[in-house]
């Protein structure tokens, strides 16, 4: 065995407890979805809204009020960013010229700008949500036929199933708490997607490898070989994302709050499953070196040798 398949971290003698965490956490946000669902932001649900800068911070209530005075029900009315700024969502009955008219509703009394108003109609907030759930089905159907194209068919099921898992735990976290689920942060579901599905290419990559050069061991050794060859590389790409990702969520703004949140979410989410929701399917499908088995070319002389050198590129991803 070479020098780096000697680590000593057993990834797969936790795989059990992994498997049961990922379970509890895929079905409580299964529940959370089917009990709670999603709050939509404008772009699924239709409607219009508009924000506000108070000159002084209003009191909520008074400004729901108000505007259930003036005719505009069902609003809601929260605080956007600070206490001054506020973020009004009425439902698509409104027109798009609603922000000129909550703005005369609320001036009465109190010192206001209007920073913006956005309006969707309900039949292309329907067309959006119809046409993102298709994005995401697609994208799980293409990483299915590429992995099973690249790979083998076994490696694409080991493949999607981890990024059904990072998406349903995002989607269940946004349900849980009930933070606004808009066109960034579908977005960054699909790139949740591409990040899972790099690093998971990359553990099956060596995994394929390491099936192939390695004689002696059943799979679970080889996979967890495998897994601490890659460990480095995962976390040094994982800790500069997550960095990254930090510094959007402190810093960017409310308008990028909740894509960036659903980015490092689905980056931590991503990396845990890339090595164990990945390696537990593997495991389950009882992979072996048949099914990686590549025919000798005729002519070929000499036996396989017990290991080769990896390729270049694989040693540098490490």
């Amino acid at each position: 065995m070479s020098e780096s398949s000697k680590r000593t971290i057993d990834f797969m003698g936790f795989r059990r407890v992994a498997a049961a965490l990922s379970i509890i956490l895929v079905l409580g946000s299964a529940v959370s979805l089917g009990i709670k669902g999603l709050e939509l932001g404008l772009d699924f649900t239709g409607g219009s809204l508009v924000e506000l800068e108070y000159a002084e911070a209003p009191a909520l209530p008074e400004v729901r009020g108000q505007l259930e005075s003036a005719g505009f029900e069902n609003a809601m009315v929260q605080n956007f960013g600070s206490d001054t700024a506020v973020l009004i969502r009425l439902p698509a009955e409104f027109d798009d010229s609603v922000g000129d008219q909550v703005v005369s509703a609320l001036s009465q009394g109190a010192e206001l700008t209007l920073e913006r108003s956005e309006y969707v109609g309900g039949q292309v907030g329907e067309e959006l949500r119809e046409q993102g759930g298709i994005a995401l089905l697609l994208a799980f159907f293409v990483v299915l036929i590429y992995v099973a194209m690249r790979f083998q068919l076994k490696f694409g099921f080991a493949s999607v199933v981890p990024l059904v898992h990072d998406v349903l735990i995002v989607l269940g976290i946004f349900s849980v708490f009930q933070l606004t689920f808009d066109l960034t942060v579908l977005a960054a579901l699909l790139a949740v997607i591409g990040y899972s599905l790099n690093d998971t290419i990359i553990v099956s990559d060596r995994i394929r490898e390491n099936f192939r050069r390695i004689l002696k061991g059943g799979p679970e050794e080889i996979i967890n070989t495998s897994l601490n060859q890659v460990l480095l590389r995962t976390i040094v790409t994982s800790a500069t994302t997550l960095v990254v990702l930090l510094s959007l969520l402190v810093f960017g703004g409310e308008m990028i709050r909740n894509f960036a949140l659903a980015l490092f979410i689905g980056v931590l989410v991503g990396t845990y499953s890339s090595i164990y929701v990945a390696a537990n399917m593997l495991v389950a499908l009882n992979v072996n070196r048949d099914d990686l088995y590549v025919p000798k070319k005729e002519g070929a002389e000499g036996s396989q040798p017990e290991e080769e050198e990896p390729p270049d590129w694989l040693k540098r991803m490490e």
